[in-house]
């Protein structure tokens, strides 16, 4: 008994040493890849008829400090795209919940709303932006129903396919015991699709960054993407790759912070 339980804790051992190995090289993959990436970046750069459009990293990098230094104007850009696309994904996530489950649990209204969602879904945000800036002029609130618009549509759908992908035996089981709709939501459907929602959220806040950018370029002084905008008027390369480089650092750490959460809590899967 005693040498079953010694080979079981070598091979967990084991298994714990290829796991963490595996872990280190990823780690030095991904790090050999963003010096790579740069190294590329910054040998494109240097050819002088691309110079002209595309900034090196270096400079990109001085670019963001004397920005950073120079009155706090690139801090109340960031400061300002986070609030907003906080405000219109925090809005679609609460929206798109229960109607997921509407939809994922009840065939009939499944039916009725899901071709006006996939109509929507298959429209570019861009192509919402003047309809909304018209209803709503150039006001805060049209930034974010636009950012609400499109991360609803992409979280609702990737929700509602979470739902119907629930065990059906864990329903009937529940039913068997006499649980009701209530207990069967609680106890097992949020439990059961909350990967999925983890997910959608994961694909809503690189919707809602991808958004923010063409919603800000429409009459804004704060802002990534009005910075964006008012750079690329003047033909200045730097800040223009500046923050495009914001956005994306941006959109990688919520990525990472929602996939470390997606870890700690399916950790059961």
């Amino acid at each position: 008994m005693a040498e079953l339980e010694n080979k079981k804790e070598i091979k967990q051992r084991k298994l714990k040493d290829f796991s963490e190995g595996n872990k280190t090289t990823q780690t030095i993959i991904t790090v050999c890849s963003i010096i790579g990436g740069f190294l590329i970046w910054h040998l494109i750069a240097s050819i002088p008829s691309v110079h002209t459009f595309l900034s090196t990293p270096w400079e990109v990098v001085l670019a963001g400090v004397a920005e950073a230094k120079a009155g706090g104007r690139y801090w109340k850009d960031i400061s300002v795209s986070l609030q907003r696309v906080g405000v219109g994904f925090g809005i679609a996530f609460i929206c798109a919940i229960p109607i997921a489950f509407l939809m994922g649990w009840y065939p009939k209204f499944r039916k009725g709303v899901e071709p006006w969602i996939q109509f929507f879904k298959s429209i570019p945000p861009i192509a919402l932006i003047p309809l909304v800036v018209l209803a709503m002029g150039l006001s805060e609130k049209s930034k974010y129903t636009i950012i609400f618009i499109t991360s609803f549509l992409v979280m609702v759908v990737t929700i509602s396919q979470g739902i119907k992908e629930v065990d059906l035996t864990l329903v009937k089981a529940a039913y068997t015991f006499g649980a009701k709709d209530f207990n069967l939501f609680c106890d097992i459907m949020i439990p059961a699709s909350f990967p999925f929602i983890l997910v959608a959220a994961r694909l809503g806040i690189s919707t809602a960054l991808t958004t923010l950018i063409a919603a800000e370029m429409t009459g804004t002084i704060y802002g990534l993407g009005a910075r964006i905008q008012g750079a690329q008027q003047f033909m200045n390369q730097s800040i223009v790759l500046l923050g495009i480089c914001t956005i994306g650092i941006i959109g990688f750490i919520l990525d990472r912070v929602l996939l470390w959460l997606e870890k700690k809590l399916t950790g059961w899967k």
